[in-house]
C-alpha cells in the first residue's frame, strides 16, 4: 500500500456506507457494504491471514472510494444498486451464492407468505432484491412484521404462537380477510422497494379520509401502521430520507457538468418501447432517484395509437407522462434511441426546462461497446416555461442552464466510465421493464 492510499484510508469515517475498491486503471473491481467503514475497509490491508481469493483481490487494489449513508440498511440497498450498475469482477469471483437473496411473495396465491430464495423463478411471484446480506434483511423484515403482519410458511388455517403474538394477519381466527391481508402485503412491498415516504403520505391520507367517512376500523388500521412506520425510523431500520442520498455519486456529478445543470440530477427517468411486429406495443418509464432505482415510481403505458412506429409510440408515452403533474417532473430524461427520437421528444420537454438525451445503440451491441449519447445542440429555444409545473423555480433555473448545453450531437464514453455505467443501468432497466410488460400482454392475448 503506497503512502497516498494510506493517507486516504486514514480519513475513513466511522459510519455506515459502501466502499469501492479500484485497480490501477481506476476500474471498480469490488463493491462492499460496511456498518463502520473505518473498520471494514482497513481489514483488507491488515496482515491477518486471508483466503487465496481475497489475497488476490487485495493485490489488485490501487485505490478505494466510499459513500456514507445514514444506516446499515441503506448501505445494504446501495451496495445492491452499485453492484447492478458496475458489475465488478471480484463481486462475481468472491460471491458465495448463499449471500445473495431475494424476498419472495406470491401474490397470486390465495393466502401468500413471505420467504427468502437465492434463485428467482418464472412463477409470477414478486421478487424484491437481490440483497447481498440476508441477515440484515431478515432483521428488518422481523421488525416490519409488527406493522404489516404476514405468514412465513404456507397457510394451513391453524392457530400458532405467531397468531397470539400478532405477527400473522389472523385469518385463521377471523381477525382479518385475505383481501385485507393482500392490501397490507402490497404496502410491505412498496416499503421494501423504496417508496417509504410516499407510503407514509398515503397512509395519512387514508386515515383522514376513512375517519371522515365514518369507517373507523380502516382509519384505526391506517393510524397504527402510520405510527408503526414512524417508530421504525427511530430504530434505524431505514433512513429518514425517501431514497438514498448519494448525490456525491460520481456519475451524477459528471452528468451535471456535461449538461451544465445547476446541481446533480436528482430524479432521472428512462424510457423504452417494446412490441412484436406492432402487436402488444408498450412503453416503460423507470425512475432513478439520486442514482438508485426507485421501483415504486415506475410506470407502464399500453400504446393506444401507432403500434408499429417506435418514434410515435415514444412521443405518445412522453406526452401522456407529462400530463401527470402529480408525478414529480424529472431533472433528466433518457431515451432508448438516437437523434430522431430525441428530436421528436425535444419540443415536448423544452417548455418545461427538462433536459433529454438518448442512448444510441445502433451498430455495436457487444458488452465492450462504448456508450454513445445523443445530446441536442439546442435544448432550450430561448423561452422559459410555458405553463405551470410542480417544479416552479427549479425548472426555470434549469431551463436557463440548458442554454449552454454542449453543441455535440454524439458523445462516446468508454463502457467502464461512471456516466456510461449509470446510463447503461437506467437504459437496461427500462428495457427489462418494457419487455416484462410486453410479455405479460402477449400471454394474455394468447389466452383469449
Amino acid at each position: 500500500m503506497d503512502e497516498r492510499l494510506k493517507q486516504k484510508l486514514s480519513k475513513l469515517p466511522a459510519q455506515p456506507g459502501v466502499y469501492f475498491h479500484k485497480n490501477a486503471r481506476g476500474e471498480i473491481i469490488y463493491v462492499g457494504k460496511a456498518a463502520v467503514l473505518k473498520s471494514r475497509v482497513r481489514q483488507y490491508f491488515q496482515k491477518s491471514q486471508k483466503d487465496p481469493k481475497t489475497e488476490a483481490l487485495v493485490k489488485e487494489i490501487a485505490d478505494t472510494d466510499w459513500l456514507v449513508v445514514d444506516t446499515e440498511m441503506d448501505a445494504l440497498f446501495l451496495e445492491s444498486e452499485m453492484i447492478k450498475r458496475y458489475k465488478p469482477k471480484w463481486n462475481i469471483l468472491l460471491r458465495d451464492d448463499k449471500t445473495v437473496s431475494f424476498v419472495r411473495i406470491d401474490m397470486k396465491s390465495e393466502v401468500p407468505y413471505v420467504s427468502f430464495t437465492r434463485t428467482p423463478m418464472d412463477d409470477k411471484a414478486i421478487y424484491v432484491g437481490p440483497f447481498y446480506g440476508k441477515k440484515a434483511v431478515e432483521q428488518s423484515l422481523r421488525i416490519l412484521r409488527r406493522v404489516f403482519p404476514y405468514y412465513v410458511k404456507p397457510y394451513t388455517g391453524s392457530k400458532t404462537l405467531d397468531t397470539d403474538l400478532g405477527l400473522t394477519p389472523g385469518i385463521e381466527i377471523g381477525k382479518s380477510s385475505t383481501k385485507d391481508y393482500k392490501r397490507n402485503l402490497r404496502k410491505l412491498i412498496r416499503y421494501l422497494e423504496g417508496g417509504r415516504e410516499k407510503l407514509l403520505h398515503d397512509l395519512e391520507r387514508t386515515m383522514k379520509k376513512a375517519s371522515a367517512a365514518g369507517n373507523y376500523e380502516l382509519a384505526a388500521e391506517a393510524r397504527d401502521q402510520l405510527f408503526g412506520l414512524k417508530e421504525l425510523k427511530k430504530k434505524i431500520v431505514f433512513s429518514d430520507k425517501e431514497f438514498l442520498d448519494i448525490s456525491s455519486d460520481q456519475a451524477l456529478k459528471e452528468l451535471q457538468k456535461l449538461l451544465d445543470l445547476p446541481k446533480p440530477p436528482r430524479r432521472i427517468e428512462g424510457y423504452d418501447i417494446s412490441h412484436q411486429s406492432g402487436s402488444d406495443t408498450v412503453g416503460s418509464m423507470v425512475v432513478f432517484i439520486n442514482g438508485a432505482s426507485a421501483r415504486d415510481e415506475y410506470r407502464k403505458f399500453k400504446i393506444r395509437t401507432s403500434k408499429n412506429d417506435d418514434l410515435k409510440s415514444m412521443v405518445e408515452v412522453i406526452t401522456r407522462r407529462l400530463k401527470h403533474q402529480e408525478w414529480d417532473y424529472p431533472d433528466l430524461i433518457i431515451l432508448d434511441g438516437g437523434k430522431t427520437q430525441v428530436n421528436a421528444v425535444l419540443p415536448l420537454v423544452q417548455p418545461l426546462g427538462i433536459p433529454v438525451i438518448g442512448r444510441d445503440k445502433s451498430g455495436n451491441h457487444s458488452r465492450n461497446a462504448k456508450v454513445c449519447l445523443v445530446i441536442p445542440d439546442n435544448q432550450i429555444s430561448g423561452s422559459r416555461r410555458s405553463r405551470p409545473s410542480p417544479r416552479g423555480e427549479r425548472a426555470n433555473s434549469r431551463a436557463a442552464a440548458l442554454r449552454n448545453t454542449p453543441k455535440s450531437d454524439y458523445l462516446e464514453y468508454p463502457n467502464n466510465s461512471h456516466i456510461a455505467r449509470l446510463i447503461a443501468r437506467i437504459d437496461e432497466e427500462a428495457h427489462r421493464f418494457a419487455i416484462t410488460y410486453h410479455t405479460l400482454l402477449k400471454r394474455k392475448s394468447m389466452l383469449k
